[in-house]
């Protein structure tokens, strides 16, 4: 429980943290990995990845760690089922009620449990994020993080997907397009696995700019036959607003900045968005279980840094920062600490990185970032001759 210090104390230069401790509840499974599989011969099972812990050390280092002065804490709240209508469909919000009226666990796509608790833990996830964007929206301030689990940006309209119930992002951008504060947003997603369920959502408007960084990983089944490639550009009017950018694995800090530098700053300026929202996962990070990039504190740091700045150029400084993969139980909090770091502009790193540095050879990244600029200079209109 947040402590009555740690509500509501102002700062010059901070950032605006939504949390609520119900998040916790959720409770995925044991097992072999995400399988919730018991083979019977080890004596050891391991927490479902996206497991409450994580986030735990999120919230920690934020309150006891070195940039503790530079947060304020705002209580979370359950959303409402017309908040969960303006993205998903009330086909699929029905099957999740049915689901968590059963009273038992249930996979309801490979590797997304629900549980008891599941469900009112999505609630506050999504309730929350919305009270973050609805916090910018008012002018309380103009960045604000949701610190949100089960995580949102696989889940699509009318399906789970990937550990998501409910897109805590998407919500937040129909709540933002639907304020009259705002005509365009730009959704930015680092997390290592593609935002197929935001992509989904937007696929066919020009209002919302959704851009991609993940692993080359493609389609993963029928609750995910997205492949994440670049010729998945969005139809009809949403024709060039969604942006993919498959990185080769191994992709680590030198080669992420290149591809922000190269293919975000170009298109979120081009776009001119009035919100900007960071989709933020920690699983690309070196030393995650669930993904293959190499990105360290330094690389999460440097991107904070960036996404500052593009939102101070395009979107008067509004930035909503939205939690989603990060599976390393300590170093992902370590790598948000860091990515806030370069939020706020601290110049010098309060955290020494607690992990060996592997050397980077970037060459394959920037050879395929420049690949993938010169397809949206080919076939993204907005974005030729770029």
């Amino acid at each position: 429980m947040l402590s009555s210090d740690q509500i509501f104390k102002p700062q010059n230069d901070a950032v605006d943290v939504f949390w609520h401790e119900g998040m916790l509840q959720h409770d995925a499974v044991e097992g072999v990995f995400d399988t919730g599989i018991d083979p019977g011969f080890l004596d050891v099972l391991e927490k479902h990845p996206e497991n409450a812990d994580r986030v735990r050390n999120m919230v920690s280092i934020l309150q006891r760690g070195p940039i503790a002065p530079y947060v304020n804490w705002f209580p979370g709240r359950p959303a409402i089922l017309s908040e969960l209508l303006t993205f998903h469909t009330s086909e699929y919000i029905n099957k999740l009620l049915e689901a968590d009226k059963s009273g038992e666990r249930r996979e309801i796509s490979a590797g997304t449990f629900m549980s008891p608790g599941s469900w009112e833990a999505a609630l506050l996830a999504a309730g929350t994020t919305l009270s973050a964007m609805q916090h910018i929206l008012d002018n309380h301030g103009k960045i604000a993080y949701a610190l949100v689990r089960p995580p949102g940006h696989h889940s699509q309209p009318t399906q789970a997907d990937g550990y998501c119930f409910l897109n805590n992002a998407a919500l937040a951008v129909k709540l933002a397009l639907d304020s009259g504060c705002c005509s365009r947003v730009a959704v930015v997603d680092i997390d290592v696995h593609y935002g197929n369920g935001t992509a989904e959502g937007f696929y066919r408007s020009d209002k919302v700019l959704t851009v991609s960084l993940h692993m080359n990983h493609g389609s993963w089944g029928s609750s995910h036959p997205q492949k994440g490639s670049v010729d998945e550009l969005g139809e009809d009017v949403g024709l060039g607003y969604n942006l993919n950018v498959p990185l080769p694995n191994g992709t680590g800090d030198k080669g992420y900045e290149y591809a922000v530098n190269e293919l975000v700053v170009t298109a979120v300026r081009r776009f001119g968005p009035d919100m900007i929202v960071l989709v933020v996962g920690q699983d690309s990070s070196a030393f995650d279980p669930n993904g293959r990039q190499c990105l360290t504190m330094s690389g999460y740091r440097r991107i904070g840094q960036i996404m500052r700045e593009v939102a101070e150029e395009n979107s008067n400084g509004r930035l909503l920062m939205v939690q989603e993969g990060g599976y390393h139980v300590t170093y992902a909090a370590y790598c948000l600490h860091a990515m806030l770091e370069g939020v706020l502009k601290i110049t010098e790193p309060h955290l020494p990185d607690p992990v060996a540095y592997y050397p980077e050879d970037e060459a394959v990244a920037v050879e395929a970032v420049k690949s993938i600029k010169r397809y949206h200079s080919e076939y993204v209109p907005f974005l030729r001759g770029t």
